[in-house]
């Protein structure tokens, strides 16, 4: 029988050729710093639980009593019948929290990034964008159909002179950074930005997915991090990561988010979170605000961990945060070492081309608040021992 999709089989069977084919791994007990794997007890070094939030008892409970109280679904899009009033307090607890008019929360971090991009620009506009943004960033930009003009990465005399450039040039500008930089883990120059975007009349945007819950007071984010309440026109968050359960959001004036409700495709299309969902982000803001030692924890393992790849000789890059990458290169070696990582109990993944660019793969490690130091130090045995094996450290 005549397969149209058959290119599809070959194109697979050249990843696994090369040795970049990456299996889903099967998950199979709650996410925490130790856990089973396709069977195996590992040490996890590959979640963005970063506060350890994701089975919590408190999320747990609000989760059930929410269930109970409103049922397991909605049923409808936002715009429909799909608005709860959980729903609405948990955008006037996330707006509070930081420190701005309004927000709209969105199924993932990838559709509030993508859906207010192409929502709030046109064929006309402009779109000025760190070469190193996140792909839901990258694809809003092409769903918007703006003219884009990319800087290298975190150059700010760069991206000042494309909007120079495009000062006389019709149409909005919009100026896109990540906050903390996914692969990298280094921080966004924020107040280069910002002045560089009041100075050429450019809308700010920051997607904070790795930064909320992690930088700034109480894990508020890049924004506050550096300080500059009200001078950034769009922060994009996530309540996947640090908050531990699941989705995206939208911060900034009430306008801003009054469009978005009537414009951004994925909160009008997309039927809105189970109550369970905005039950338990609730209670990890609660969290966050009153145990602020859950931070310390994470950048004082966070410092420690680093310090320690760094004396052992391995290459960290410019990491600032607790993403930290294994710089290797190759990508059939850095997933390799990822699986003879995962073969001595320790499980951290391999990245490399598309998701990075060409030569410059790694294995990236995230660390988390609730990672005892006896854990970090039998994970920096097995990285530095397999390391030495598989020719990523000399001997």
């Amino acid at each position: 029988m005549h397969n149209p999709l058959e290119y599809l089989g070959r194109q697979i069977e050249s990843w696994k050729q090369a040795g970049t084919y990456q299996a889903l791994r099967e998950l199979q007990t709650a996410c925490q710093p130790v856990c089973r794997i396709d069977g195996r007890e590992v040490i996890n070094l590959a979640s963005n639980n970063y506060l350890g939030l994701a089975d919590h008892p408190q999320l747990i409970e609000a989760a059930v009593q929410a269930t109970r109280r409103y049922g397991a679904g909605s049923g409808a899009v936002r715009s429909i019948a799909g608005t709860m009033s959980i729903h609405l307090e948990l955008e006037r607890r996330i707006a509070d929290f930081k420190r701005v008019e309004a927000c709209v929360v969105f199924q993932s971090g990838f559709a509030a990034n993508s859906g207010t991009v192409a929502a709030i620009l046109s064929p006309e506009d402009h779109i000025v964008s760190d070469e190193l943004n996140h792909a839901s960033i990258i694809d809003g930009c092409r769903l918007s159909k703006a003219k884009i003009h990319v800087f290298p990465h975190k150059d700010t005399a760069a991206a000042g002179r494309i909007l120079e450039e495009l000062d006389n040039q019709p149409g909005r500008k919009l100026l896109a950074t990540d906050g903390v930089f996914s692969m990298d883990g280094d921080i966004a120059p924020l107040p280069a930005l910002v002045e560089i975007a009041q100075r050429h009349g450019a809308i700010l945007m920051i997607d904070d997915a790795h930064a909320s819950g992690v930088l700034g007071r109480n894990g508020r984010g890049t924004v506050d991090h550096f300080g500059l309440h009200g001078q950034v026109d769009i922060q994009v968050g996530t309540l996947s990561k640090a908050i531990g359960v699941l989705g995206g959001y939208v911060c900034g004036r009430r306008e801003l988010i009054e469009y978005l409700y009537h414009r951004a495709r994925p909160f009008l299309f997309s039927t809105s979170h189970p109550p369970a969902v905005a039950a338990s982000c609730l209670a990890a803001f609660d969290i966050l605000e009153r145990e602020p030692e859950r931070i310390e924890n994470l950048w004082n393992n966070t410092r420690y961990f680093k310090t320690a790849l760094q004396a052992a000789g391995f290459r960290t890059g410019s990491s600032e945060t607790p993403i930290t990458p294994i710089l290797v290169g190759d990508a059939g070696a850095a997933h390799a070492f990822s699986r003879a990582l995962f073969e001595e109990g320790l499980f951290a993944t391999g990245i490399g081309y598309p998701t990075v660019a060409q030569g410059k793969a790694r294995v990236r490690t995230i660390m988390t608040a609730t990672h005892s130091r006896d854990l970090i130090d039998r994970a920096l045995e097995i990285l530095s021992r397999v390391a030495r094996k598989s020719g990523i450290l000399a001997e």
